[in-house]
């Protein structure tokens, strides 16, 4: 009886110890890679003081590049909803050919590197492009301009919305669709009445992923955006270019406004978690 007691009592112990260093371990992570820097992004954005901060953020062209990243946010999160709602609609409530083939190809963006996708956007856009002359001859300006950041956008950050709705729907399956139909439900109604509700909180997780994503977008932007000021540097481009002219308290100002962005971001995210179960 003792033996069992003390062996017990040793298990419980070993079990207490490797849980505190698991715990020890993520933890130390954490502050390394997460909170350190984000520390020392906003110590040094406010190092020089609030009102070089706050007129580092109000540069015409930090100005110009907040403005064009909420632009190219406000186009592509949209467009990507639409895609994801219609896509896993497809996948999850049909059977049809080249099923497998979509999927595959949904998962795209998270395989190849943004930078390979920005060049592929170049060959085929850009003036010795596959498109480039048919684009010039109509005058029409895709890449160093803003058409091009907004579709490398898109592209990057299509995959988020259809990937966070396709299990929910795989897994309510399509029988209180169904039954509305038996009902006299049209297709339109059984949507916005049954579906939409059902699948509500993974639409705003989806968008809210792709929202922070767009925004934070840096690899296939600086590709296709051709990085000049004023006119094709999003916020993550200004910091860069800021960066590289030794404009250190600049560049963390504008960065300061991504780790916010970050920041908010969670927050939105754990509140959806907590509201959708």
């Amino acid at each position: 009886m003792i033996s069992e007691l003390i062996s017990r009592h040793k298990k419980q112990t070993t079990a207490s110890i490797t849980k505190g260093v698991l715990i020890g371990i993520a933890l130390s992570f954490l502050g390394i890679f997460i909170l350190v820097p984000l520390i020392a992004v906003f110590t040094e954005a406010l190092k020089k003081g609030l009102e070089l901060y706050f007129l580092s953020l109000t540069d015409p062209d930090a100005l110009s590049a907040i403005k064009l990243t909420l632009i190219t946010a406000a186009i592509a999160v949209p467009l990507n909803t639409l895609f994801g709602l219609t896509a896993a609609w497809a996948i999850t409530k049909f059977d049809f050919k080249g099923k497998n083939v979509l999927i595959t190809l949904i998962d795209i963006p998270f395989a190849v590197s943004p930078v390979i996708a920005g060049l592929v956007f170049v060959l085929l856009f850009g003036t010795q492009g596959v498109l480039g002359p048919l684009l010039a001859a109509y005058n029409i300006k895709i890449i160093f301009a803003v058409p091009g950041i907004v579709i490398a956008t898109i592209f990057i950050t299509f995959p988020f919305v259809v990937r966070e709705l396709i299990p929910i729907m795989q897994e309510q399956g399509s029988e209180e669709e169904q039954a509305a139909l038996t009902l006299g439900a049209s297709g339109w109604q059984m949507f916005w009445k049954v579906t939409l509700p059902n699948i509500k909180w993974g639409v705003l997780y989806g968008v809210i992923l792709c929202n922070a994503r767009a925004m934070g977008e840096f690899g296939a932007v600086s590709v296709v955006s051709g990085h000049i000021r004023g006119l094709t540097n999003t916020l993550p481009l200004h910091v860069e270019i800021l960066y590289n002219e030794y404009n250190f308290t600049a560049a963390f100002a504008c960065a300061s406004l991504l780790a916010i962005l970050a920041l908010f971001t969670l927050f939105l995210k754990t509140i959806v978690e907590k509201t959708g179960g």
